[in-house]
């Protein structure tokens, strides 16, 4: 089979229900379920810590147990369960309960997928990692703008039903034919035994993790509020889906050119662009309250999200051993894209309570920071590091 295909088919239709619940679930809570700005970040908040938990433990355990198959399989299997049981709950209690349990399993498959990917670019199976995840984001577009079309007319009681749609598509897409080294059960050496410590003896991935901790936990004002942010400053709820997608359509074209024109750069490079493009991003958002320059400012998703990612897969591919990339996935989501998150997401519900321009601009506490870690990293970088595209790191 096609292996390329595969995984780019594997992306877009996993992107196709993340573009839905990433930019809606908090704006659906609060219209289809009656929640509070407060509520809803509280439960979006324990939820990220539940994800963590989920992606630093119990993904990188069953990855030494299962093979790569059935840990997606099994997630989309939880994940669909757990959003059946969203519909009766109309509750504060009962609905965190369902939301924790979605976090538990739904966001494990983004570490599962690319660490799927990591997999098949280190057996030579996957020739570009960049073309295959644009699909990831052209889903993430193609959710966003259709989904503004049925909430327009029907309401945000759309979402939850588009969402259970998607990952009952996603689950029997995964149970069709699959590469074949997805399908062994991982052999592991019980004369290495190994900890999530240990990766931190690779070559600065301390320093490498907390700026892209900095840098994804930016996000949480956006992904959190932005929805509602939008209807705030007045802008037809149809125009809402193409404004949020305006940040994907930017990732896409990263990643079409990613491997060709961004190779060159070191990994400290690019999260310096990224750190610099993230905090020019919030300030804008701030500085300017209307629908022009937020559109604008999305554009920046390109540095902000993408080349913050790109930059860290292709420090993972370079330095640090097949076996231990799922600990390494496990970390950055539950770090990155989870505990950072929840604690960002807490703090930009009371900024925004209090004006909701400033829950962007506090965003700034953690690129900053970021941006002079990165400077840090540079000095330290490896001189002599090779240079080369992610897709080809295999091949060394």
């Amino acid at each position: 089979m096609n292996t390329q295909h595969w995984m780019s088919r594997q992306y877009f239709s996993f992107f196709v229900t993340w573009g839905i619940f990433l930019p809606y679930w908090t704006g659906w809570m609060i219209s289809a379920k009656g929640m509070t700005i407060s509520q809803a970040g509280l439960i979006m908040s324990l939820g990220l810590v539940v994800r963590g938990v989920s992606t630093l433990f119990i993904f990188p355990y069953l990855s030494e147990k299962l093979n790569n198959k059935t840990i997606l399989n099994g997630t989309a299997i939880g994940t669909l369960v757990a959003l059946i049981c969203c519909i009766p709950a109309n509750s504060f209690s009962s609905l965190l309960i369902a939301t924790l349990v979605l976090h538990i399993f739904y966001p494990t498959l983004m570490p599962a997928l690319d660490s799927t990917a990591g997999v098949l670019l280190q057996r030579k199976q996957l020739k570009n990692y960049g073309k295959s995840r644009l699909w990831g984001s052209i889903g993430f577009v193609v959710a966003g703008i259709t989904l503004t079309f049925f909430t327009g007319s029907l309401g945000d009681e759309v979402i939850l039903w588009a969402l259970l749609v998607g990952i009952a598509a996603f689950l029997i897409l995964g149970f069709m034919e699959t590469p074949k080294v997805l399908l062994e059960k991982p052999q592991k050496d019980p004369s290495i035994k190994e900890s999530i410590i240990d990766l931190f003896r690779s070559s600065h991935f301390g320093v490498v993790l907390a700026i892209v901790i900095l840098i994804q936990a930016a996000h949480a004002s956006y992904y959190n509020y932005g929805y509602i942010y939008l209807q705030e400053i007045h802008v037809p709820k149809y125009l809402i889906g193409s404004i949020i997608n305006i940040a994907v359509l930017a990732e896409i074209i990263f990643f079409s050119i990613a491997d060709k024109f961004f190779h060159k750069y070191s990994v400290s490079t690019l999260l310096t662009l990224a750190a610099l493009g993230s905090t020019i991003r919030w300030i804008i958002v701030f500085s300017f309250p209307n629908v022009m320059m937020f559109s604008i400012s999305q554009l920046l998703h390109a540095c902000s999200f993408a080349m913050a990612h790109y930059a860290f897969m292709k420090y993972l591919i370079k330095n640090i051993p097949n076996r231990q990339i799922p600990k390494a996935q496990g970390l950055y989501s539950a770090l990155a894209l989870s505990w950072s998150t929840a604690v960002f997401t807490i703090f930009g519900s009371y900024l925004y309570e209090i004006e909701p321009r400033f829950a962007f601009i506090g965003m700034v506490l953690s690129t900053i920071p970021a941006l002079v870690l990165t400077f840090f990293y540079r000095k330290v970088e490896h001189k002599k590091q090779s240079e080369v595209p992610i897709s080809r790191y295999v091949n060394e």
